[in-house]
């Protein structure tokens, strides 16, 4: 298995910044995917964003030019710059681990983001 654990999360207001971090209990470079999503208030999970263990990235459109995912092998955790931040931003951000190799799939407990107007 992978504990993983997300922090960085809080209330800023819109235009400014936030560095969303996922560190895991196992070797990250062994993960497939790790990838941010989020869940606003009365909706559905979305998926943010999300790096292989190639380096490949993947980003929704509505945050593409704004976030910025990255994964540091030696710290086992990865990373989810947020510029930019609009009001609609606002969630409940989850970092989730695809890891055959440790026996599957895999998700953070969360860290709230709030941005205000």
């Amino acid at each position: 298995q992978v504990q993983l654990v997300e922090s960085g999360g809080g209330l800023v207001q819109a235009g400014r910044s936030l560095r969303l971090s996922c560190a895991a209990s196992r070797n990250i470079f062994n993960i497939d995917i790790m990838g941010w999503y989020r869940q606003a208030p009365g909706k559905q999970r979305e998926l943010v964003a999300y790096i292989t263990s190639g380096a490949f990235t993947y980003y929704t459109d509505v945050v593409k030019g704004r976030f910025t995912i990255s994964r540091d092998n030696a710290k086992n955790t990865v990373y989810l710059q947020m510029n930019s931040l609009k009001p609609e931003d606002t969630a409940d951000y989850y970092c989730k681990a695809d890891a055959p190799a440790y026996g599957g799939s895999f998700w953070g407990r969360g860290t709230q983001v709030t941005v205000s107007s």
